[in-house]
């Protein structure tokens, strides 16, 4: 059985602050481990987690989302209600620098943008190649990227994903690809991204919506990339199966009792399949962005 240091690094947060897509996913993952756990950890694994805090606020002014401003306030209250006094000075005075930094850049940009925007269709070409999770990250960073996030091409694509890992929720034609049968259109419409937001449900939504997952062949909680772990199963048929997705808390979890990982293994998505159509937060992003 693994210990918490281990589990801590197989997370990845250290590596996934870097990038802005898994920015506010990994300060949200480090403000719970803060406010839940930290006291519980030894003093190594604490002072792991300290300087992942002080990166976190450090890597605030590449970012350029609300999002990833909103993750970092929740950090920082994390902070203040767990670190010990000097810790806590220390992390507080790093977060003030950080947003003056974060202002200064988002205000320098703004003058610089113009002469850097990349063309609609090449953004479109850049975009095809993400996870449904990543394009609407991406569709946050701007008003063009946004734009170039909710192309109806892409959303085709996304919706081929979907149809493939899930149950059909409506009569649609369909086409032969290979060996694979996909979507060709559903009868009432022809804008992909209602047609992928109308087949999300239940458990299928957290599933399909879910940054992390505890993978059954790994033995640890990755990132996911649509509904799959990003390492190499040989001999797997169907990886999915052994993907679960997990929430903030269990993460937590997870690094407190390695026991966690045998009730993900064992539970099964049909528990919350009766849940119905709630909207998932993959959809509660504004359709436009404010400059």
């Amino acid at each position: 059985m693994s210990n918490p240091m281990e589990r801590y690094h197989k997370l990845e947060l250290k590596e996934s602050l870097s990038k802005m897509y898994r920015y506010p996913i990994a300060c949200k993952e480090l403000s719970f481990i803060l406010r839940h756990a930290f006291h519980q950890f030894p003093k190594n694994l604490q002072s792991i987690i300290f300087q992942d805090t002080l990166s976190a606020f450090r890597f605030l002014p590449q970012m350029q989302t609300q999002s990833a401003v909103s993750a970092v306030h929740l950090l920082l209250q994390s902070v203040e209600a767990a670190l010990p006094k000097q810790k806590r000075n220390l992390a507080v005075t790093e977060f003030k620098q950080a947003m003056i930094a974060h202002k200064r850049f988002l205000k320098a940009h703004q003058v610089e943008k113009g002469s850097l925007q990349l063309p609609h269709d090449t953004l479109v070409h850049i975009f095809s190649f993400l996870d449904m999770q990543s394009l609407v990250s991406v569709g946050q960073v701007c008003w063009s990227w946004n734009l170039a996030a909710n192309d109806n091409h892409l959303w085709e694509l996304q919706y081929g994903v979907l149809y493939s890992s899930a149950a059909r929720q409506q009569p649609m034609r369909l086409v032969e690809d290979r060996n694979n049968r996909i979507p060709k259109e559903p009868i009432s419409s022809t804008y992909w991204k209602e047609a992928v937001k109308g087949a999300y449900t239940g458990a299928l939504s957290m599933k399909l919506t879910a940054n992390r997952g505890y993978c059954g062949h790994c033995k640890t909680i990755v990132w996911l990339n649509n509904t799959k772990c990003p390492n190499v199963h040989c001999g797997i048929i169907s990886e999915t199966r052994d993907i679960k997705a997990v929430t903030a808390f269990q993460v937590v979890e997870y690094l407190l009792d390695d026991s966690l990982s045998v009730t993900l293994t064992s539970s099964s998505d049909s528990d919350s399949d009766s849940e119905g159509g709630q909207i998932p937060r993959l959809w509660a992003y504004p359709k436009h962005i404010r400059k």
